[in-house]
């Protein structure tokens, strides 16, 4: 049965058809409040993408009930102004088996998108990817359309939002993903554990803030940097028993503040440049150095590898503030050359 969202624009009204989903006007400028949709018990994927669908064009909230939802295809937040709320821990969106797929999708769903989305909110809800019972990495293959990676929640070509109080796990490539001209973004309360490949992952996005952040047991990084990683800020954030606690390349111009590193399996942090065949054989990429940013009460205790590893000359003006490097049996700084930064 095809839903009817023919009422919509009227607070208060019930909607027939097979989710019986109400409208209820919220608090807000002008003279028509934004309206919230919340959705009943057994509600499937298919139906939360028609509410997001049928929100208007002025956006709007769903809410989801508190309990597993499986997802067979991704839910795209592709149009302004739009929110998905959860109920906390309790409601949970869980990818059916082999549906090879992202969870949660920002932006438009191509590979290279179009156009800037602003305005969306994703909050208090879990992420299940169900990795073991997937067959591959990506969305689509080659041929197929969108080379998209199957992560938790992928955010590309979005600005001005917010993802608050959400869990990503067991994800068949990352938890979080933020990729393709992401700006001014917020992530808070984030956990991400157990996912293929790392917790959080952030490409060619600039003036965002990471904050309060518990990325752990994941066979990555807790948190790989590249591609165009500037001016962002990751604070208050503990990194425990991944692969390596930060991975950073061509990340320029970020803070990093109250970083906790335990137990990584190899590397707390490790810079370097990305690299391009040249006539004389491998050589740096240009403009991939990991240059002038800072480091303020980092700690890295018990990681496999060095605290601290700059692995790369060009990696200059790099500063850490107040840091403590404890029994890693690799030591503490470990750079390529000396000087490489500043301690303060």
């Amino acid at each position: 049965m095809t839903t009817n969202f023919n009422r919509i624009g009227h607070p208060g009204a019930m909607i027939t058809g097979a989710l019986l989903l109400f409208w209820v006007g919220l608090s807000g400028a002008g003279d028509f409040p934004a309206p919230f949709l919340r959705l009943p018990s057994g509600v499937t994927g298919e139906e939360i993408q028609q509410a997001l669908e049928a929100l208007p064009a002025a956006g709007g909230e769903v809410i989801l009930p508190p309990e597993v939802i499986v997802i067979r295809q991704p839910l795209r937040m592709h149009r302004d102004s739009q929110t998905l709320r959860g109920a906390g821990t309790r409601t949970v969106l869980r990818l059916a088996d082999k549906a090879d797929c992202p969870v949660l999708l920002l932006g438009e769903p191509v590979n290279t998108p179009q156009r800037i989305v602003k305005n969306l909110c994703v909050r208090d809800l879990g992420i299940d990817g169900n990795r073991s019972q997937q067959t591959r990495e990506l969305w689509k293959q080659r041929g197929e359309g969108s080379e998209i990676r199957n992560n938790g929640i992928t955010v590309q070509g979005v600005s001005d939002s917010l993802i608050t109080n959400v869990t990503a796990a067991r994800c068949r490539s990352g938890g979080l993903v933020t990729t393709r001209g992401v700006r001014r973004l917020v992530v808070s309360h984030l956990e991400a554990f157990d996912n293929e490949f790392d917790g959080l992952a952030c490409y060619q996005t600039e003036d965002s803030l990471f904050t309060d952040l518990n990325l752990h047991d994941n066979p990555g990084a807790g948190i790989s940097l590249d591609l165009a990683f500037n001016h962002n800020v990751i604070s208050n954030a503990v990194l425990t028993a991944n692969d390596l606690g930060v991975f950073m390349r061509s990340s320029r111009n970020n803070q990093f503040f109250n970083i906790a590193i335990h137990g990584s399996h190899h590397f707390g942090i490790f810079m370097a440049h990305a690299e391009t065949p040249t006539a004389l054989g491998w050589g740096p990429a240009p403009k991939t150095a990991c240059t002038h940013n800072s480091f303020t009460n980092l700690v890295a205790v018990d990681c496999g590898g060095p605290a601290f590893r700059i692995n790369d000359v060009t990696c200059t003006n790099n500063v850490l503030i107040r840091a403590l490097f404890d029994q890693n049996p690799g030591g503490g700084l470990s750079l390529a050359q000396q000087d490489l930064v500043m301690l303060q």
